[in-house]
């Protein structure tokens, strides 16, 4: 199937639409436009929404602005098709706009919402999905529509936070390396052919082994290349397979210093998205369901999971997820007082707003450890490579007084 673009006019508002369509040929364009009762002014071959989406990456915010306008048009009484329009008209990402675009395209068609959505997988998550099909299914779309948008601001701004708790400590590690590079490749071979025309010289172990990395990388320099190179690439594919995103999972949940910070995120995330959820009339199993992907933990997924056969077989969700190891305590808790009180998106919500406050505290702390920690680390290695310089002139010094 094709993708065009065209210009038509709509005889019941007299407005000139600019959109895309996808069909089997020009012709068959033409005739789908007609069947909607659009007038065809122009329309040729376009590029596609594959090649638009290599032009720009769609961001959280481009998202976020989406969910709200569409919201506050549909809330103001506007067609679904008219507000997709407008939304697409003001759109400024050439990606994003393409795929909206579709979206149209599909609706008119005869499309829910959700299942246009649900044809692009890479900007629209199952979070989003169940919600707009929520909303559909209610006639609360508007509102689900601003209920994603928040949902979408307050996980980019805990995510914007814990980035910013690993810029500092990146920086400090490439610059030490850095340094080190430099002593290696171009002081300490200075120092070598230095001591080299020295008579009786005798070198201490750290300066012999420094130069012995020195000498290797020197000369082996595109082997080391070469291994990074590799252990990158290895890496991340082995971080990708079953195996290996279960074991960086689980290091994220028990690593000293960052299990705790990754803990708060995956229990701020699965009660602010179970909030939402909940909010939106979405049913419990298909909440459990939604959130065990949204969270992004294998474990604590297998663990909702599980929750979700417990809960299918008569038990109450808070019971279910009481004494699970990859829960902390407090979620399982607020969870039965809001089962108890018919207050379960009240106390979703509070158990989200307890862990993203802790979530703020766990980044500061990390930041107020890891400074001294880089500063120590640094410390060391200039230690170990003034060492390697200095001590044969001590000892050389120490000689030559003897002789004296």
């Amino acid at each position: 199937m094709l993708s065009f673009d065209y210009t038509a006019k709509d005889p019941s508002t007299g407005k000139t639409v600019k959109a895309e369509v996808q069909a089997d040929s020009q012709s068959a364009a033409i005739r789908l436009l007609q069947a909607q009762g659009l007038v065809p002014l122009d329309i040729t071959l376009g590029k596609g929404i594959g090649s638009a989406r290599k032009l720009k990456r769609i961001k959280v915010k481009d998202k976020v602005l989406f969910s709200r306008q569409l919201s506050t048009l549909i809330n103001a009484g506007l067609p679904l098709v008219q507000s997709l329009r407008n939304v697409s008209s003001q759109t400024t990402n050439k990606s994003f706009k393409a795929v909206i675009n579709q979206i149209i395209t599909d609706v008119e068609a005869g499309s829910t919402l959700a299942n246009a959505f649900g044809k692009h997988p890479a900007v629209f998550n199952s979070v989003y999905l169940a919600l707009v099909s929520a909303g559909e299914s209610s006639g609360t779309l508007d509102q689900a529509l601003e209920r994603l948008a928040d949902q979408q601001e307050k996980d980019a701004d805990i995510m914007a936070k814990i980035r910013g708790a690993m810029i500092y400590p990146l920086i400090v590690l490439a610059v030490m390396l850095a340094v080190l590079g430099f002593m290696l490749v171009k002081v300490l071979p200075q120092v070598k052919s230095l001591y080299s025309t020295l008579p009786g010289a005798t070198l201490p172990f750290v300066t012999t082994a420094l130069m012995a990395v020195s000498d290797f990388v020197i000369t082996y320099w595109w082997v080391v290349v070469i291994l990074v190179a590799l252990s990158a690439v290895f890496g991340s594919r082995w971080g990708r397979t079953v195996g290996g995103k279960r074991f960086m999972d689980r290091m994220y949940m028990r690593a000293p210093l960052i299990s705790p910070l990754f803990m708060k995120l995956y229990m701020a995330r699965f009660a602010r998205t179970g909030t939402t959820l909940v909010a939106s009339g979405v049913p419990i199993i298909q909440v459990l369901e939604i959130t065990g992907r949204a969270v992004n933990n294998v474990h604590i997924q297998d663990s909702l999971q599980a929750a979700a056969e417990k809960v299918k077989a008569g038990k109450s969700l808070g019971d279910s997820l009481a004494g699970d190891p990859n829960f902390l305590d407090l979620v399982p808790n607020m969870i039965k007082i809001g089962e108890q009180s018919g207050s379960m998106e009240a106390m979703l919500a509070k158990a989200a707003d307890y862990y993203e406050k802790e979530l703020d505290n766990e980044v500061k702390n990390i930041q107020t450890i890891i400074e001294p920690v880089m500063m120590v680390m640094m410390g060391i290695i200039a230690f170990i490579i003034v060492a390697a310089v200095l001590l044969p002139i001590y000892g050389l010094a120490g000689q030559s007084a003897l002789t004296g």
